[in-house]
């Protein structure tokens, strides 16, 4: 069994340039740019005496006001991730099916659960989309569960609601887990979102976060969203108390950022428009995805992807390596949009790396 720091995830060595003292703009982490008006929370706000609900109501209330869901199909969650190792344990699957580039660490909760491992793998030469349904649905028939997110990450895949909602009515002995965790980054959300089918099909599972969309990734807020007798099994194997008291009173003051999410989205799609436009006129930069706010890119010029890295980073800038991706080994980098201005130094950065191969 791999353990917890196999895989290095976003983010993880612009923390360590900062922690040195070397300023960086950090494009692999895919955080919303902007932060919800949330006002000042004192510490007297949070509650610290006091434990915290048991069940995590104050997120609940969050998803049932927001999203107009079942208060009875929401399990609060310690982020997402918390919800990414519970559902393969408590389910107990066996076989686990998977796209394959993906989040690593569906792969690692399903390990932890006991299952083994299929994929289904997304290919360059159809541009990392997912294959048709009977092509699906024979990979199923060796799998007890099929785990995967919408969009995909680190491609941006889109994942068709139609399609899991076909293929879950089709095989009800088997769990569909869909990962939302950057979907209120789509131009279809709220109407690709599956959050709102569960009571439908009962193999439907949900995770959703808050930390991407609401730039909040200290302080862990996410849920399972499922039927509500799914729910009540999730928590005869849930920890109490994982949900603290500060994240609970940050989740009901985001009901109350009204123009929030539209004021966000209107960046995003204006910004990741403009980005792809600019960068597409690099020869040898392809970029994939762009469902989210993120890019997948390949690197192909005569200057290596090392150099290409190293060059960014004596400019300030960090993006995601992801050689440590199954089938994303050559060449391939990830980044997410930002602010206008820090996008801007991107731009230029990229350039400027470009401009190394016409030098040499």
């Amino acid at each position: 069994m791999k353990t917890l720091f196999h895989h290095e995830h976003g983010g993880a060595r612009a923390g360590k340039e900062r922690a040195e003292g070397r300023e960086v703009l950090d494009f692999s982490v895919n955080i919303s740019p902007l932060v919800p008006p949330i006002g000042e929370l004192s510490f007297d706000d949070m509650q610290p005496r006091h434990y915290p609900s048991i069940d995590g109501r104050g997120v609940r209330r969050f998803y049932a006001d927001k999203f107009e869901l079942n208060p009875a199909s929401v399990l609060p969650l310690n982020g997402a991730i918390e919800g990414i190792y519970l559902v393969p344990r408590a389910l107990c699957i066996r076989r686990l099916l998977l796209l394959s580039p993906s989040f690593y660490d569906y792969e690692r909760a399903g390990r932890v659960a006991g299952a083994e491992i299929s994929y289904i793998h997304l290919e360059r030469e159809n541009r990392f989309r997912l294959p048709g349904i009977e092509e699906l649905a024979a990979a199923l028939a060796e799998a007890d569960a099929f785990f995967a997110a919408n969009p995909n990450n680190p491609t941006g895949t889109k994942l068709p609601p139609e399609i899991i909602m076909a293929l879950a009515s089709r095989f009800p002995d088997k769990w569909f887990i869909v990962d939302e965790a950057f979907i209120q980054f789509t131009a279809a959300f709220p109407d690709n979102s599956l959050m709102g089918k569960v009571h439908a099909l009962k193999n439907v599972i949900v995770i959703h976060s808050l930390t991407k969309f609401y730039a909040l990734p200290g302080l862990r807020l996410g849920a399972v969203v499922a039927h509500p007798e799914i729910i009540c099994h999730l928590l005869d194997y849930k920890e109490p108390w994982t949900v603290n008291s500060a994240a609970e009173s940050v989740a009901v003051k985001l009901l109350e950022c009204n123009g929030f999410d539209r004021e966000l989205r209107e960046l995003i799609f204006r910004e990741r428009t403009r980005v792809a436009a600019a960068l597409s006129e690099i020869e040898g930069l392809h970029l994939y995805g762009g469902r989210a706010n993120f890019f997948l890119a390949q690197w192909q010029r005569g200057v290596s992807l090392d150099e290409l890295l190293e060059y960014l980073r004596s400019v300030g800038i960090h993006v995601r390596d992801c050689r440590n991706f199954a089938g994303l080994e050559v060449n391939y980098f990830r980044f997410a949009i930002m602010l206008p201005e820090e996008n801007n130094r991107l731009l230029a950065a990229v350039r400027g790396a470009a401009g190394l191969n016409r030098e040499n």
